[in-house]
């Protein structure tokens, strides 16, 4: 909580600067504050020899390099309503109303449900705040901004991570638009034995795995068009997802009967079970968007201005609250419809409606899924892999390695019950995605007080400040581990590799996301304080 404190107290005091795009060059003395330049020439001294080595990412000189470089003025285009229709476009999508009718399978009620979720959310808001401003004042995606904590190369670390878990979604995503697919197949099709049986080991049919395949295909062919066309895409899609969502919910409420008794409906939970089940909960929901959180910048660094930014994150709590409503309105109706609770959507689609209904609804969870899909669980691994090899990939190639890739993750396993989705997969990311937090805030916060100097975050000269041991800032990577440590007895008992374990970890576990951040971010603090005191007799 201490940590978390002093972040908003930096934030408030240094984030003025911020809003007029001024730049802090890093010394061990205070330095001039100077107007912040798309990459042009440099205003600061530089040595004559030898000449610094730059990192491939960094002038806009090829199509692979642009992508990382920083955004310039021209570019910074993205307002608040562009901001906010990219969250709804995210939000409105399976596995949201996937996450929220696991709930409700777990034993929450509705209103316990969307409570747990809306708190989720605000406090993910925190950090996409907090994370986004450096992004909208200097103009830098994810991975260069990882650069100033992590080191020019250990700045791979966490973008890889990102990547792996943004490879993951993609497959779960995949995997359910190839299932929306599979419903729009021909019955005869469908009743070929061959073509449904799962293969043994893998546990997927083949014509569920050609539907996966050809959706995977569809999303890569609009990823192809480059993120002008996904923003476009996000920003006429988000009113039709809403419109699509409100007739499922009103279909719900006439075929229930009103959700009167959803509302009122009695808790299946004691206060016990409820407090044992809503720790879990909150993580997996921070979870859901903590991946995201991290690699905002990715986003924010088109937004023009610092207001764009916060009033378009403003989107994320107020439509995953809308949105948890209704999915949880129309599972819990299901129970009332069909005498037990679905909370599958496309089990629920193939229920209801005739073809041409059937078509419509689909499509519409086709486009949720591409809106949803393609920025959150492609730009991650796609940039990650260019700030890696600039010259040997684009973000289009980038794109279709992430798509390749999310097939060793058999999604099929991980959507298979929401034991499974909430408490193995959610969790599990949390401890991954909360300690990169951490880092990343805590540095830019506490340690830097927000000073960034954006040349140094493109070289790789040993006198560079991000340059650190070898490019790899040491600190970082012990205070990663440190909180990622906690976690992995609990993950192992979770899974069943392990028989019994103590209940702190249990704990630890249950609340991954809060204990990988705020432990990662107080090690980094310390590690770093450590080093500042050593280095002043020496400086003396």
């Amino acid at each position: 909580m201490a940590i978390f404190m002093a972040v908003c107290r930096a934030f408030t005091a240094r984030h003025a600067t911020h809003l007029q795009h001024d730049l802090v060059a890093p010394s061990s003395q205070a330095a001039p504050r100077l107007p912040l330049l798309p990459r042009g020439p440099s205003l600061a001294v530089t040595v004559a020899s030898p000449p610094p080595r730059h990192l491939p990412a960094g002038p806009r000189a090829s199509t692979s390099a642009s992508d990382l470089s920083p955004t310039p003025p021209s570019e910074r285009t993205m307002t608040a309503l562009d901001l906010a229709s990219l969250w709804a476009g995210l939000v409105v999508g399976v596995p949201a109303y996937y996450l929220a009718g696991s709930l409700v399978d777990l034993g929450m009620s509705a209103l316990q449900g969307v409570a747990t979720v809306t708190f989720a959310n605000l406090i993910v808001l925190v950090t996409l705040v907090l994370t986004a401003a450096p992004a909208v004042t200097h103009g830098l995606p994810f991975p260069v901004l990882a650069r100033a904590a992590f080191g020019v190369h250990g700045a791979h670390v966490p973008a890889l991570i990102r990547a792996l878990v943004g490879c993951g979604w993609f497959g779960i995503e995949s995997w359910i638009g190839g299932r929306a697919i599979f419903l729009l197949l021909p019955s005869r099709l469908k009743s070929c034995q061959p073509l449904v049986a799962p293969v043994p080991g893998l546990g997927a049919a083949p014509l569920e795995l050609a539907c996966l395949l050809a959706f995977s295909a569809a999303q890569i062919a609009v990823i192809m068009h480059g993120m002008e066309g996904i923003r476009k895409l996000e920003k006429y899609a988000a009113p039709v997802l809403i419109v699509l969502t409100s007739a499922l919910l009103a279909w719900a409420y006439t075929s229930a009967g009103g959700f009167g008794r959803v509302l009122t409906q009695t808790p299946r939970l004691t206060s016990g079970e409820f407090w044992k089940l809503f720790f879990p909960s909150l993580t997996a929901n921070i979870s859901f968007w903590a991946t995201v959180a991290i690699n905002i910048p990715d986003f924010a660094r088109y937004a023009r201005s610092q207001a764009d930014q916060v009033l378009g994150q403003v989107g994320l709590p107020v439509f995953m609250g809308l949105y948890t409503f209704a999915g949880i309105a129309i599972t819990s109706a299901t129970e009332t419809i069909f005498g037990r609770v679905i909370s599958d959507p496309i089990e629920l689609l193939g229920r209801i409606g005739g073809p041409a209904m059937t078509f419509l609804a689909i499509s519409g969870i086709t486009l949720a899924i591409i809106t949803t899909n393609i920025p959150a669980n492609v730009v991650a691994p796609a940039n990650a892999l260019v700030s890696m090899s600039p010259r040997r990939f684009t973000f289009a190639k980038g794109a279709l390695v992430t798509a390749l890739i999310s097939l060793a993750f058999q999604p099929w396993r991980l959507v298979s019950s929401s034991e499974s989705f909430v408490n193995i997969w959610l969790l599990s990311n949390s401890a991954l995605a909360g300690p990169i937090g951490g880092i990343l805030l805590a540095d830019h916060y506490i340690v830097r007080r927000t000073a960034l100097d954006v040349d140094a975050l493109y070289s790789e000269d040993r006198g560079s400040p991000y340059y650190f041991q070898g490019g790899f800032n040491v600190a970082a990577m012990v205070a990663m581990a440190a909180g990622v440590a906690p976690i992995v007895p609990g993950f192992l008992h979770k899974v069943g590799v392990l028989t019994s374990v103590s209940k702190a970890f249990v704990t630890a576990y249950n609340n991954a996301w809060f204990v990988s951040f705020f432990v990662a971010g107080a090690v980094y603090c310390l590690l770093c304080g450590q080093r500042e005191m050593q280095a002043k007799p020496q400086y003396n």
